[in-house]
């Protein structure tokens, strides 16, 4: 679908949205709209129960005396309360509500006094939601009975300024690019998405630029990476490691890295997760999806900063070679860890992954994601991502990019009593705790033993990966979530 902008016109056919405030009170389009139907667009809404309340709208069909083939009034609330997210919801819910009823559309936008955004940033964020909601993942469906494909095909937004509505949402739709992207990788089945084929897919970055590394397993083992070795050898998937690199700012700066955890089917190994639900581990490969996306969207609004991304393929299968609960592997630190339950294998990916980021690029920071430990569904459910930190700045800096595009996170604590959790008496550490308490925390202190002194965070995305209800701008399925939020870090960050 096309998002495009235009300057103020009086729309003469065809689908028309405008916007309503709370109590009824007409925007200044809606307005001049309702003067040019003859008040159809006040009759029908004093006859009704809709009082341009968010969330709420009213669809008049064929207003007489017009050619107009319906108008559909958007509630807007309060002027308040609105804000860049609050207009992508809008955007979202315009989409939802047109999406089988016109091929075009025309959305009118005027400033709202009260709001705080202008007419084209209102613009631009309603075309974001509208581009966000439109998402569809139906490759495998034959049958189009109760399936059909929406028929809108273009949505165009009414502004003034429309040229720099234009110009700024050219580049925020790069950064959807890349969360379709990773909402795409996520919802593959793990028969078409294994290792190999998921570093396929990092592959095709190198059309936007972005410098690609494969590792294969022979060059793993000769660095020593135990610990992700140790995960795929009960699969008959090779693993892989992918390195991308984005450099778009000066040589002398040190690059931000980026890692991923790509269980691209996590059975549990031998530590056989219970049947119910399984299915949904297609979609552990869910921080390597982020990590891939983010630097398609990168790449594609050519960001002004070094950037690397890396992500550990692996598929966790029980089989006659897959490793065993008491198993002691060597990771590339030199670090030893006993396999105390082979479900918890998306950190022994990651050890290897972070020690391996942090000794060839010498990143300013790093931050990883992974969808880690069901502990952190159970404290957070599908609220917010667990966030964890050895640098209070760094931890504050995702927190505000989190808030201003609502992919929440909450930090959660880490100490020396945690860490002691996982000491092993026969090797340097144990992959899990020896209490059952605080599971996500001592995930999160394992990983630590990897960093060294590099700035680190950890992104634990086990309950937001995966959107189950469905939302205006994040449709039932993969939610593509921390795309928008690292970009968004990084550009507060590091190209102010």
């Amino acid at each position: 679908m096309k998002i495009s902008f235009a300057n103020p016109s009086k729309p003469k056919s065809g689908t028309v949205v405008v916007g309503v405030f709370d109590g009824r009170k007409l925007s200044t389009s809606a307005a001049s709209l309702d003067k040019s139907t003859r008040g159809a667009i006040t009759k029908a809404i004093k006859a009704s129960s809709f009082k341009g309340a968010k969330n709420h709208s009213l669809t008049i069909m064929t207003p007489a005396g017009t050619r107009l083939e319906r108008v559909l009034c958007v509630g807007l609330g309060k002027p308040k309360d609105l804000d860049e997210r609050a207009f992508e919801t809008i955007g979202g819910r315009i989409y939802a509500a047109l999406k089988a009823q016109s091929e075009k559309a025309q959305v009118l936008l005027d400033a709202a006094p009260g709001c705080g955004l202008s007419a084209d940033e209102m613009a631009v964020h309603v075309g974001i939601g509208a581009r966000l909601g439109s998402y569809r993942f139906d490759k495998y469906k034959t049958k189009k009975k109760g399936h059909a494909k929406p028929v809108i095909k273009e949505i165009t937004i009414q502004c003034a300024g429309s040229a720099a509505a234009k110009r700024n949402f050219t580049k925020q739709n790069k950064v959807i690019d890349g969360v379709f992207f990773t909402r795409d990788l996520i919802s593959e089945p793990s028969n078409v998405l294994y290792p190999k084929t998921l570093a396929g897919e990092a592959k095709t970055l190198a059309k936007l630029g972005v410098k690609i590394e494969v590792l294969d397993k022979a060059k793993m083992t000769k660095l020593g990476m135990g610990a992700l070795l140790g995960v795929a050898q009960g699969s008959a998937h090779d693993p892989f490691m992918v390195v991308m690199r984005w450099d778009g700012a000066t040589k002398k700066d040190k690059p931000v890295a980026f890692v991923g955890k790509g269980v691209t089917f996590d059975t549990g190994g031998i530590s056989l997760k219970p049947s119910a639900g399984m299915e949904d581990m297609k979609y552990d490969m869910g921080g390597s999806g982020v990590v891939i996306g983010l630097m398609k969207a990168l790449a594609g609004r050519k960001a002004k900063v070094n950037a690397v991304g890396v992500v550990g393929l692996v598929e966790n299968m029980p089989s006659g070679t897959a490793q065993r609960p008491g198993d002691i592997v060597k990771s590339m630190s030199g670090q030893t860890i006993e396999v105390l339950n082979t479900d918890a294998e998306g950190r022994l990916v990651l050890a290897d992954a972070l020690w391996y980021t942090k000794e060839r690029f010498k990143p300013q920071l790093m931050i990883d994601l992974a969808t880690l430990t069901g502990a952190i569904v159970v404290s957070l459910a599908g609220e917010y991502a667990g966030l964890f930190s050895n640098d209070d700045k760094l931890a504050v800096d995702l927190e505000e990019a989190g808030k201003a595009m609502d992919e929440k996170l909450w930090r959660l604590p880490m100490g020396d009593a945690f860490d002691k959790m996982i000491d092993s008496p026969a090797a340097d550490m144990q992959n899990i705790s020896s209490s059952r308490g605080g599971g996500s925390i001592t995930a999160a202190q394992f990983l630590k033993r990897f960093v060294g002194n590099t700035k680190w965070a950890h992104l634990d995305i086990a309950g937001v990966t995966w959107e189950k209800k469905g939302k205006p701008t994040t449709p039932k399925g993969g939610s593509g979530y921390g795309v928008r939020l690292l970009d968004r870090f990084v550009a507060d960050r590091f190209e102010k």
